[in-house]
Parts: C-alpha cells; structure tokens; sequence
C-alpha cells in the first residue's frame, strides 16, 4: 500500500515535456508510481493545481543558514526542496579559522556567510554532519569555495598561490571531494581571489576533473571586459573536460547593456567543444557586498547592512552621502564593510538570459542579509508569475524544466529534478492561478503567495492552509546531504 496518493493534479514532470493528468502515489522517501489507482493509506485531491518536482536553487549563499535556521522559511515557502551552497568561491568547509590558522577574521566575501565564530568545520564531512545533525527542511548539496581555500592555505591573498600554497589547496579540495563535493566554485571579481593566475585555477579544476565534478564561476569581470572573462573560463574547464556553469550571468552596468544576445551567443559557439550552461536570477539589480569598484553616479546603489554605520542599512547611497555632506565614495568608504543592492542591469538582458535554453535558476539570496534583496524569498514563484505566465518568455514547462531537471543534469543531483518512479519524492504543489512572488525591494521579507504543499523525500515540509488538517507538517526537516553522483548520506 502507498503512502500518499496525489490525484488528479496537473503533472508536470521537470523534463520541459507537456503536463498530464495523473495520480503520484509516494512510499516512504520515493514516488513508486505514476498513474496509478491503486490504495493508499492518505489521497490528496489536487484538482486544479500543479504537481512539479521540488526546486532546486543552484545558487545559494546558505551554507551556514541551514545549520543555524533549518526550517529555511525562505526557501520552502516558495517550492525549492533543494539547495546548492558553496557559490562564488566561499564556502562553510574546509575553513581554517583561530590560533593555529593563518587568519583571525573572514575575508571578503565570505562575510556573507555569516560570523567568523561559525566557521568551525575544518573538512566537508564535519559540514556534513552538522547540517545532517540540523535536520534541515531542504536538501544541501555542496560546491568548495576557491577564495576559501586560499584563505585556508595562501599567506598573501593579493597575490597568486606560490607551489606549496597550491599543493596544499588541491589537497584539501582532493578530500572534500573524495567525501562527496559536487565541485569547485570561484569568484574571481572579488579581491581576495582577483589575483589567482588562471593557472592557480586550472590547477585545481584539473582536480575537480578526476572526480567528474562540475567548475562554477563568479567571472572575473560581468562588465565590459565579461567576454574575456568567459573565454577564461571556458579554457580552465575546458581543458580538462569539466562542465562549467556561469554564475548569475549578467550584463553588469550601462555600458554593457544591450549585450545579452552576444554572451549567449559566446556559449553557444565555445559549447559546441564543451559543456557549458549559466544560472540567472530574476530581477535586474544585483546584491553583494559592498564594493567600492562599482561606486559610480549611474548605478542606484542600495545598503542592505553595514558593520561600521548599522544604522545606514536601509538607505541608497546617495541619500547616505547627502546627510553626511560627503562624496558618494568617501561615504562607501565609511560604511565598509557593508551589503549593498547595485541597480546594474536592463531587463531585456534579463529577459534574455533567462529564456536561453541553458539557463537554469539561482535565487543568489543572501539570508544573513537584515533587509534582504527579495530573491531570497521570491527568486522561483516570480519566474513563473511574472516571466512565463506574465511575459510570456517560456511555457509553464519550460520554467519549471529550468528550475528542476536541467539542474539535477547539470550538477549530477542523483534521481531528482524528475517526477518519475524511483526517483526521490521531492516535490511541489501550487495553484498556478495565485502564485505570485510577493517579496519587494521595500519589503523583501514576504513569502510567496499559491503554494499549497512541498513535499522533501517524501515528508511533507511546507502546508497551506487549505490542505489543513488532513495533513500536517514534520516537525523536523527531512532534508538530507546530497553528494556527487550517490545516493543520499546516512
């Protein structure tokens, strides 16, 4: 007898192919059947709504968040079961942090992570316990932070590795990914990685490659200079045959707008020699910390937190430098270190971007954030709301295909992304009638209106009211450690 049966429910099954109206029957942590009539022990009649695997977030800065805040609200509220951590070259573990390390403070940008005090898992299988331990309400699969790994190993971080420092970070990135990393990520606009070679890089892509991993790139530049800056990384993967993801691809700043429809095309034309595919997230400004690079007249620049003046967070820049009577660098300058919201990008790039078939979503949220940007909790319900049923960019399928299936192919997430016997029952109900990202820039801190259910490996992890008391939420998180290629860690 099957657990739970979902009849009558719109199936879309994450493979981009057309839905169908069918039963879902899930026993213990899998979906058994599709379009069955056989009995269960509890029938949910989903009339009117849609059925889709769980989302899978592909780039997320929640390493640390799932440890201290494990029923991830943000997240489950709008229908992702399953986040990808360790983006943009930071990362939870390895981390060397205290008196026998080489560093007392974080550097940039690990700081979005969290406190230095968190930083207290020295090798990914201690993360993997602590998040285990946590009982998250989502599932966690882990990339190793390039940036982080220079912190744990090289003296001077405004130089490249020497031979030694590099032997040491394909060590520790050899070990995590004998224990199940899903790969490498690197954010080499960030000044703590900037002046890594391409060879330091390559080096440990070259490691990344013996176990069939995936290469992901903050690139060095997403400005004018953003071609070569992919043409860099498609030479480090493609060298070594490594699927390479671009992270949150964007045309960044006035000059560069416009652009869109060249940095697909560049994909395209150097993918016919490699694996190449990009995540997007889908808003037009974008959010990090504060940098003072990007600190020009053309771009609105919003501050989400800053360390020196808490009590600026909450305004534009401009208006912070116009109480102070300062010009707006000298104002960033005392703000740092500091979050901002950078107003960078045109929204026909965006739109672009996210109907390019390889596109696949990353919220990009930052969950430590005091006023987050409003993709950390509306990034996937607005990509159907406003992009597919608004906008008309894609078919429901094809936003829910990028959203689930083509993650799980591209970051080798094992029997999930799909709604198919013997696949893992991470999925999602909602109303596609009422979903709707409600989370703003004024008010970013909103869940999602029409979601109705999330189940994660078979557990119900997220309940409307509507479906309210015939079901009930677990009091603890099913969400386990994904690592490469297996199955899930016990």
């Amino acid at each position: 007898m099957y657990d739970l049966i979902i009849e009558n429910a719109r199936v879309i099954d994450g493979s981009g192919a057309p839905e169908t109206r069918q039963n879902v029957a899930i026993r213990d942590n899998k979906i058994v059947a599709v379009g069955t009539s056989e009995p269960a022990r509890q029938t949910m009649d989903a009339s009117g709504l849609v059925l889709c695997p769980g989302f899978i977030d592909v780039h997320t800065h929640d390493d640390l968040h799932v440890i201290r805040q494990p029923e991830a609200i943000e997240k489950i509220s709008q229908g992702i079961t399953t986040v990808i951590v360790g983006n943009c070259g930071i990362c939870a573990a390895p981390a060397f942090f205290g008196e026998d390390s080489l560093r007392q403070e974080l550097p940039d940008p690990m700081n979005l992570l969290g406190k230095v005090e968190e930083f207290r898992y020295r090798s990914l299988p201690e993360y993997m316990q602590a998040v285990q331990a946590a009982m998250p309400f989502v599932n966690v699969g882990a990339l190793i932070g390039h940036t982080a790994l220079r912190s744990n190993s090289v003296q001077k971080l405004g130089r490249t590795a020497n031979n030694l420092e590099l032997e040491d970070m394909k060590q520790q990135l050899r070990e995590a990914m004998e224990a199940g990393a899903l790969g490498l990520s690197t954010g080499l606009a960030y000044y703590n990685a900037f002046n890594a070679t391409p060879a330091e890089v390559e080096a440990l892509v070259e490691v990344v490659a013996e176990y069939n991993g995936v290469y992901t790139t903050h690139l060095r530049t997403e400005f004018e200079g953003i071609l070569d800056a992919m043409d860099e990384a498609f030479s480090a993967a493609g060298k070594h045959s490594v699927p390479l993801v671009i992270s949150h691809l964007k045309c960044a700043g006035k000059a560069n707008w416009g652009r869109g429809p060249q940095l697909t095309q560049h994909i395209e034309q150097a993918g016919k020699q490699q694996k190449i595919s990009c995540d997007c997230y889908p808003y037009s400004a974008s959010s990090s910390t504060l940098d003072l690079g990007q600190v020009t007249e053309e771009t609105e620049i919003f501050i989400t937190w800053s360390d020196a003046r808490p009590e600026a967070a909450g305004k534009t820049l401009k208006q912070i430098a116009q109480e102070w009577n300062l010009s707006l660098l000298n104002a960033a300058k005392q703000l740092m270190p500091a979050g901002a919201v950078y107003y960078c990008m045109d929204e026909q790039d965006v739109e672009h971007i996210l109907q390019y078939e390889k596109t696949m979503l990353g919220s990009d949220g930052l969950p430590c954030d005091p006023h987050p940007h409003p993709r950390l909790w509306g990034s996937f319900p607005r990509m159907i709301a406003h992009y597919s049923q608004a906008r008309g960019l894609f078919s429901l399928e094809q936003a829910i295909h990028k959203m689930t299936g083509l993650s799980a192919k591209n970051f080798n997430l094992h029997q999930r992304g799909f709604i198919q016997p013997g696949y893992y029952a991470d999925l999602l109900l909602f109303d596609p009638d009422k979903i709707k990202d409600t989370a703003t820039f004024a008010q970013p801190i909103n869940k999602a209106a029409g979601i109705e259910c999330v189940w994660v490996n078979g557990s119900c992890s997220y309940l409307s009211e509507k479906f309210e008391p015939s079901l009930s939420v677990v009091p603890r998180g099913a969400g386990q450690f994904l690592t490469r290629n297996n199955d899930l860690t016990s």
